[in-house]
């Protein structure tokens, strides 16, 4: 397997966004999502086969098997916040789909989340050339929600559906800036340790000086004496 390639989107955390991307056999494509902690995320996505008779792409046979994998943020704090998160940088989701499929999952640590596919089946060398088109959309925070199936099962009128979509767009936006936040505690960390490491070095490179100097005049005036100059 070929390492993976890391693609950095820039997406809103409560919007909704569409791509396609081409992959190898058993190669694997992966994604960084910003979200905040707590927050509902829905993926859909559907594959096409290259065919070389037809020099186009085409939806994809359903014995071809598609791997998703989702992970917290790693690595991009320090040891300050990362004590206090013990599932900091597990697997939140990993699983085998078909062709077609729909994954969802849920946020529990604010930042970076790595969205993984990768396809582990042989027909696709066999059959595609190599070649597949994935149709990947990803939905987070409000516009995850089915609304009109919500106001079908709850019985909710028109005016009750537009108040429940109001509270959860005012609790998105709590989210947000608790996000943000966060985002302000991890700088404010960051800069204080850089701080602290120049403010170390300058200490030491100061000392290195200093121990130099002692060194070349205390040679020097042993150099003077062994010629007898003093």
């Amino acid at each position: 397997m070929g390492l993976p390639a890391l693609l950095l989107l820039a997406l809103c955390a409560a919007g909704a966004r569409g791509l396609y991307f081409h992959i190898g056999e058993t190669e694997k494509r992966c994604f960084i999502e910003e979200i905040p902690d707590e927050t509902m995320v829905i993926g859909n996505y559907r594959t096409q086969m290259w065919d070389k008779q037809k020099e186009a792409f085409l939806p994809s046979t359903p014995g071809l098997g598609m791997h998703v994998e989702v992970k917290d943020p790693e690595g991009k704090v320090g040891p300050p916040l990362a004590a206090h998160r013990p599932w900091y940088g597990l697997v939140v989701l990993s699983r085998q789909y078909g062709s077609e499929g729909r994954f969802t999952f849920t946020s529990h640590t604010p930042g970076d989340h790595q969205i993984c596919l990768h396809s582990n089946s042989t027909k696709m060398a066999l059959f595609a050339g190599g070649r597949l088109r994935v149709h990947l959309n990803i939905q987070v925070g409000g516009h995850a929600n089915n609304y009109p199936e919500i106001a079908a099962k709850d019985k909710l009128t028109e005016l009750q559906l537009r108040a429940r979509q109001l509270l959860d767009q005012v609790e998105q936006i709590q989210k947000e800036q608790d996000y943000q936040r966060y985002r302000e505690e991890r700088f404010r960390l960051t800069s204080e340790s850089t701080n602290q490491r120049v403010l170390w070095w300058s200490i030491a490179q100061t000392i290195i000086l200093i121990l130099t100097g002692i060194w070349q005049m205390r040679h020097l005036k042993s150099f003077f004496e062994a010629k007898k100059l003093v």
